[in-house]
């Protein structure tokens, strides 16, 4: 008999997050696929313990459901609001995105 092992991993996200951003992206900017994106984002940096990712915009477009360009719109958008790191260019050789928490200063 083969024991099945479920890990559940809790994913702890900050008041800020919820009370402050998503209204400003989702309500104010009218960019809720950015908001999803810094999501996805968020947890995985919080998941590999790290800010620096190395996600493609294909991987990122099927964990969101999203498309790609809506994805490389998003991007864009959270890299002009400070959420990503604007100074890392990611490439499709070199997939990195470094993600920011200004609220965490």
């Amino acid at each position: 008999m083969s024991a099945i092992v479920i890990i559940v991993q809790q994913f702890k996200l900050e008041n800020y997050v919820v009370d402050v951003l998503m209204p400003d992206l989702v309500g104010h900017d009218r960019r809720p696929a950015a908001f999803i994106v810094y999501l996805y984002l968020l947890r995985r940096s919080a998941t590999a313990k790290r800010d620096c990712l190395a996600v493609s915009l294909q991987t990122i477009a099927t964990k969101t459901g999203l498309s790609k360009s809506t994805v490389q719109t998003a991007l864009r958008h959270l890299r002009r609001r400070r959420l990503l790191d604007p100074a890392i260019v990611a490439t499709t050789a070199d997939p990195v995105r470094r993600v920011l928490r200004p609220w965490n200063r």
